[in-house]
């Protein structure tokens, strides 16, 4: 099993590839539009993909924390405004060796938390109003060890790119899939029309594989964090407890969305989907096996 410091490269090297690749994509859908739809501008269309994948994956990079917390509706506070949190806080980051990240609160009554930002020198911890007033200590310091673990991993950089890349490319898909009616199509041999089908294929299935390797990351670091804060705090049973009225409760967070729930500690959106579908599509992985494996510990 891979160390810590292998999990943070991987992380690392992880957030190149998934830049590079959402470059690559868009570079080719832009070919292929250009080819097929405005007659064999392709190469005009691969500058133009190009130029806005570069400015997309730059801004992901540096704004992607701003971008998730002004979607959650959150505002940080000080300390003078949340003294125990602000405490308890920077108690879990003498314990982790990480900077002490930014704070922020959403007003909602739903139990929920979440870290973000590019690195432990940027980086954020954001929890519901709920969460913040149900959660005894000892299960808070779970919850906040849990999100400083994301941080240190690097997950934090990695799921907020994720976020917001995953969102251009279905917003692409959703753009280039109407102006195939507007377009017009060019196909002059059968290769072309080989081509011109796999192309559509691939613009319609894009924001599917993209949802799906979100969620497949986001699942596999949930473990990683919840081990590694156990790790921090030296009682599981802290988090599992926490977890535990996590998914007792009812409440349904209003701030959340389909570009934001993998970032939370549990999936803040409910879902009446049941058996494998519900494991394939769903942004953590169940919250009972989190538990039996805290508990275990």
């Amino acid at each position: 099993m891979p160390n810590i410091y292998q999990n943070i490269d991987q992380n690392k090297r992880d957030t190149v590839v998934i830049m590079v690749l959402f470059i690559a994509v868009v570079s080719f859908v832009g070919w292929f539009l250009g080819q097929y739809f405005f007659e064999g501008s392709g190469a005009s269309f691969i500058g133009m993909a190009l130029i806005f994948s570069g400015i997309s994956s730059f801004i992901s990079y540096y704004t992607s924390d701003k971008i998730v917390l002004a979607i959650s509706g959150a505002s940080e506070v000080s300390e003078e405004e949340a003294p125990k949190l602000h405490k308890l806080v920077e108690n879990m980051c003498i314990a982790s060796g990480i900077p002490k990240p930014r704070v922020y609160l959403i007003e909602d009554d739903a139990m929920n938390a979440f870290a973000t930002g590019r690195d432990p020198n940027h980086s954020v911890i954001c929890f519901t109003t709920g969460i913040v007033s149900n959660l005894e200590k000892r299960e808070l310091e779970g919850v906040v060890a849990h999100e400083m673990s994301h941080i240190g991993n690097f997950d934090i950089r990695l799921m907020s790119i994720v976020s917001v890349l995953v969102g251009m490319v279905t917003l692409l898909a959703d753009w280039f899939t109407r102006g195939m009616f507007y377009g017009r199509r060019k196909r002059d041999s059968e290769g072309s029309s080989i081509l011109f089908l796999i192309g559509i294929i691939l613009i319609i299935l894009s924001p599917i594989i993209a949802t799906l390797i979100k969620l497949a990351v986001s699942r596999e670091r949930e473990f990683l964090a919840d081990s590694t804060g156990a790790l921090i705090t030296r009682y599981p049973k802290g988090l599992a407890n926490a977890l535990k009225k996590l998914a007792a409760d009812k409440e349904v967070l209003e701030a959340a969305n389909g570009a934001t729930a993998h970032l939370y500690i549990t999936n803040p959106i409910r879902s009446n989907i049941s058996g494998f579908m519900s494991t394939l599509f769903s942004t953590h992985p169940p919250i009972e096996e989190r538990i039996a494996r805290l508990e275990s510990m």
